[in-house]
């Protein structure tokens, strides 16, 4: 083994030879290793890949694109918590710059997934899907993307609350910063989606979107079906 997993072996970790280690294979399984030896240039491991990776989010994630500093902290944010799926669309407040920033190169965005993974010991990439045309995707794929899910917007001033709704899945929809204006809330509200608040404060969407994933995912856990 080389690379950046030797430099965080030998210089983070700082393992020795009989060491264990917590690892995984992407889009696999989890498990041990165990350092057989570990010179200036290279570890050898023993591995074990023994255990499933964690469950994912029952959240499907559609993200009005925002600036770039913050697309990356919230990409990590949404990975750490487990979401598998993630539509990144467009809305009348992104900017048409935001489309051709250098973070949304592929190599990019997967070192964003991996680096979050790793943090989070979990081992399935995320899929990410970018829907630069807002009118198209809403009304021709996103009927399909909703079924057998609740459907929500986030908004801070609706009357319904996210505290009060539970399910066992959920696709989400964030707007950017400013929100979405009132002709695509009317768009995904055609869709079958409904507003719904989570509290009294305007949060930027970095903080925002953790937080609400959060609360919704925990509706999840509490969900029982009755017979």
């Amino acid at each position: 083994m080389s690379g950046y997993r030797f430099d965080h072996i030998s210089e983070i970790l700082k393992s020795k030879k009989n060491d264990l280690l917590q690892v995984g294979l992407i889009n696999g399984k989890l498990g041990t290793g165990k350092v057989i030896e570990i010179t200036g240039q290279y570890t050898d491991i023993s591995v074990t890949l023994d255990k499933d990776p964690p469950l994912p989010a029952s959240l499907t994630l559609l993200l009005a694109l925002p600036r770039p500093k913050i697309l990356k902290r919230t990409l990590k944010h949404i990975t750490v918590l487990g979401v598998k799926k993630i539509f990144l669309i467009n809305s009348f407040r992104v900017d048409k710059s935001y489309w051709q920033t250098p973070v949304l190169d592929k190599e990019k965005i997967k070192d964003i997934f991996l680096n979050s993974l790793e943090q989070s010991c979990d081992t399935v990439l995320p899929e990410l899907f970018m829907k630069p045309l807002f009118k198209p995707f809403v009304e021709d794929e996103l009927p399909d993307i909703i079924k057998n899910t609740i459907p929500v917007i986030a908004h801070p001033k609706a009357a319904n609350t996210l505290v009060d709704i539970s399910g066992k899945h959920f696709t989400l929809a964030v707007g950017p910063e400013g929100g979405f204006i009132p002709y695509e809330i009317k768009k995904l509200k055609e869709c079958g989606f409904e507003e719904y608040n989570f509290g009294e404060r305007i949060l930027p969407v970095e903080t925002a979107v953790p937080g609400i994933i959060s609360i919704l995912t925990r509706s999840i856990h509490s969900c029982v079906d009755v017979p």
